[in-house]
């Protein structure tokens, strides 16, 4: 079999195989308890601090790892490879961290990068609505200026890491004439007076990647406001194209577990006398769903490469982005549930991971931009 991660440099290799040995032996064990208690993650991000996880999206200077995109997306796979709540969070801790490298001052990158970096402070990105889920321009939560800095006011919901964050990248409006020109972005740490998170969602899937709703009514001080007034959308948006592709390498490390498990599963179980694996139904199915992963992979490690060279150059790789969360996430789906069909009774069951990894899939389609909106994203590219 060709090697498929063959960009990889010698020393990204070397940190895949660590994390790898490291989510094997301290993530994957507790994936099912986590699933069945409900509880956070804490002590897998803890691990993934250890093994400088926490700070892989960010360069050296904030005390990052500086790893390539393509390394990236290797490595967020084999996290949600082994647990897909703990891939959940993390992914959410990129998506603050990032939107403080794209839209922050030096002085707040400096502040808060490198302790999130090591994972003193983990961090979150509040942007969804009950009204402006798909379409963030139509956000609620407001923020008007005051004397002493500024006053926010809204409410927000389906935010990874909300209730458990020492800090939130929260997203308002600071002129509703503009539009989405007219959207800011506002850094809020933990224990901020008016900040209010209800308990934790009770989801289908990602039992341990918690999401919560927060409601907001808070006086911030003038250094509150990341970068820029009116900032926010574009910051949003440059943050989400990094997400994608992360949504991808999430989907890619399950339905890989999925795939291996089934694969396994087919030489072991013997029906009449017959390995399962000898069957040709059973060998289709098996084709089915290397072809999927395979194409999957090769459209993701495509973004991956584009996000190299657009962070390079300054320019944008939303359309492939867009492409990779859609084709991996939807193939993810198909292969997870052609392994569960394998299993044939057993893969319903709590006893296999193949059900837990139904579910932790499912929000993939619609978290960071549902199935139908990378659709409308990628025929605007291509009719524009």
């Amino acid at each position: 079999m060709t090697d498929e991660w063959y960009m990889l440099s010698d020393e990204e290799r070397l940190f895949c195989d660590v994390l790898g040995r490291l989510c094997a032996e301290r993530i994957a064990t507790k994936a099912a308890a986590t699933d069945e208690a409900s509880t956070f993650v804490h002590e897998q991000i803890a691990v993934l601090a250890e093994a400088g996880m926490l700070g892989a999206n960010l360069p050296e200077a904030y005390g990052g790892s500086s790893i390539s995109a393509t390394a990236l997306l290797r490595a967020v796979a084999i996290v949600a490879g082994a647990c897909g709540s703990t891939a959940s969070a993390l992914t959410a801790h990129y998506l603050a961290t990032d939107s403080i490298l794209i839209g922050g001052t030096e002085a707040q990158k400096q502040k808060w990068l490198p302790k999130a970096a090591t994972g003193e402070a983990l961090g979150s990105f509040a942007l969804t609505e009950p009204t402006a889920g798909s379409d963030p321009a139509d956000m609620k939560t407001r923020a008007r200026r005051t004397s002493a800095g500024w006053h926010v006011k809204g409410t927000k919901c389906f935010i990874s890491n909300g209730g458990v964050a020492d800090f939130i990248l929260l997203y308002a409006v600071t002129d509703p004439e503009k539009g989405h020109r007219g959207i800011s972005t506002f850094i809020l740490p933990k224990g901020t007076p008016g900040l209010e998170a209800g308990a934790a969602e009770r989801t289908m899937g990602l039992k341990g990647g918690h999401v919560f709703t927060l409601n907001i009514d808070c006086e911030l001080p003038s250094d509150a406001l990341l970068g820029e007034e009116g900032k926010g959308f574009r910051t949003a948006m440059q943050v989400l194209d990094n997400g994608r592709i992360e949504v991808a390498a999430q989907c890619l490390g399950m339905a890989e577990t999925a795939m291996q498990a089934a694969i396994a599963y087919a030489k072991e179980r013997v029906i009449g006398g017959q390995p399962l694996s000898d069957r040709q139904g059973i060998r289709w199915m098996i084709a089915d769903m290397g072809l999927a992963y395979r194409s999957a992979l090769l459209v993701a490690q495509d973004a991956a490469r584009q996000r190299d060279l657009a962070h390079a150059g300054g320019g944008r790789f939303s359309l492939a982005a867009s492409m990779a969360k859609l084709h991996a996430s939807e193939a993810a789906g198909r292969i997870a549930d052609i392994a569960l069909q394998l299993h044939g009774g057993y893969g319903y069951t709590r006893d296999f991971p193949i059900e837990r990894i139904n579910r932790d899939l499912r929000i993939m389609r619609i978290y960071e931009g549902s199935s139908e909106i990378q659709r409308i994203i990628i025929s605007g590219h291509m009719l524009n």
